[in-house]
């Protein structure tokens, strides 16, 4: 018999996250994020949910060449781009466009014999400093794929560090103009938080994460009130119960000690199934719908909950991790990181079921 530990995929949450997105980009097309296995939820099923998209972004070849194995005929676009000449011959195969970020891959392009149009998408670093071109460097990176016979489409790239926060876009968006606004090129620079919050500045290709899975860019703001539905419950169950005494220790460190006779319940979940080990006590989950914590030190496959107030859970109680009652950046902010992480860090072991 398997554990009691699944995450029920709402694929209707994901069309319906879709379509806010796509509200907000206005005339922009959308290309959605489904990188690091959908965040989580499984590429392939989240790339079916999203098929009305008008394009795919990924980190790897392997994840684009899996999309257009699934039938995928819209364009696919490589985050991180080409990492050697390799691979260009099988982007030109699987029609795909690549991010280029330096001048090394200008290089592999410059040297390739390319049987056909290779379409790219150039990427400007406005501040973020992690890829791109320097401002100015980027003329003259442009000026280098212009001059390339079998280069395709351009569009013009960026992304913004700040703009789920309150130092916001304007630093970085002052770059971008300066770089862009003479040249004739579609631009693509919003990601899920720019969208939501700078949607007059979604470019012609928007490119949503996070908001898609139903969680909240902003520290401050929820999925609920932008609109969004959570995609991912991962739900357990109570599987066994312990009565304490005042002063009676739990878990391995003693890290808690009960200041009350207390009734625990031990739920099957722990680290090894991507749960945050850090998690301190305090991180909120719901058993049979209703709010609790957690105490103590989060194990590798068990963790603990206060049922004191919770006098109709028993063993078998319905617990909920994350996900549909409670918010996974409110698990994540607990824990002291980003619901991005929880999403992506769900353990292989944890098994997947669909609902409509």
């Amino acid at each position: 018999m398997s554990r009691p530990l699944f995450a029920h995929i709402d694929t209707a949450a994901l069309q319906h996250n879709l379509s806010v997105a796509r509200s907000h980009a206005g005339q922009g097309r959308i290309m959605a994020v489904v990188k690091a296995n959908g965040y989580g939820h499984g590429l392939a099923r989240v790339a079916h949910a999203l098929w009305a998209t008008d394009g795919f972004a990924v980190a790897s070849l392997d994840e684009a060449v899996q999309l257009r194995e699934l039938g995928w005929q819209k364009p696919i676009l490589l985050l991180e781009g080409i990492f050697s000449a390799d691979e260009i011959t099988a982007c030109i195969n699987h029609q795909l466009t690549v991010a280029i970020h330096h001048f090394e891959q200008i290089h592999m392009l410059q040297a390739a014999r390319l049987a056909s149009p290779l379409s790219v998408f150039l990427k400007l670093n406005s501040g973020m400093n992690r890829l791109g071109f320097k401002p100015q460097d980027y003329l003259n990176a442009l000026t280098q794929l212009q001059a390339i016979p079998a280069c395709g489409d351009i569009t013009l790239m960026s992304h913004f560090a700040t703009a789920d926060d309150d130092y916001g876009i304007a630093d970085q968006l002052q770059v971008m103009q300066r770089c862009f606004s003479q040249l004739s090129y579609p631009v693509s620079i919003a990601n899920s938080a720019a969208l939501f919050r700078y949607p007059a500045h979604h470019g012609d290709w928007a490119r949503p994460g996070i908001a898609l899975y139903g969680a909240s860019p902003f520290a401050e703001m929820t999925a609920q009130a932008l609109g969004l539905r959570p995609v991912m419950t991962l739900h357990s169950q109570i599987i066994g119960i312990q009565m304490l005494n005042t002063g009676d220790a739990l878990g391995y460190g003693r890290a808690w000690i009960a200041d009350r006779p207390s009734r625990i319940g031990v739920v099957a979940c722990g680290y090894a199934d991507g749960y945050p080990r850090h998690a301190p006590t305090g991180t909120p989950i719901l058993v049979n719908g209703q709010l609790t914590r957690t105490l103590g030190r989060i194990s590798m496959d068990m963790l603990f909950v206060d049922l004191t107030e919770l006098p109709t859970a028993q063993v078998g109680s319905t617990v909920i991790l994350w996900g549909k009652g409670l918010p996974v950046e409110a698990v994540a902010q607990a824990a002291g990181t980003i619901s991005y992480e929880l999403l992506c860090a769900r353990a292989q072991r944890v098994p997947e079921r669909d609902i409509a």
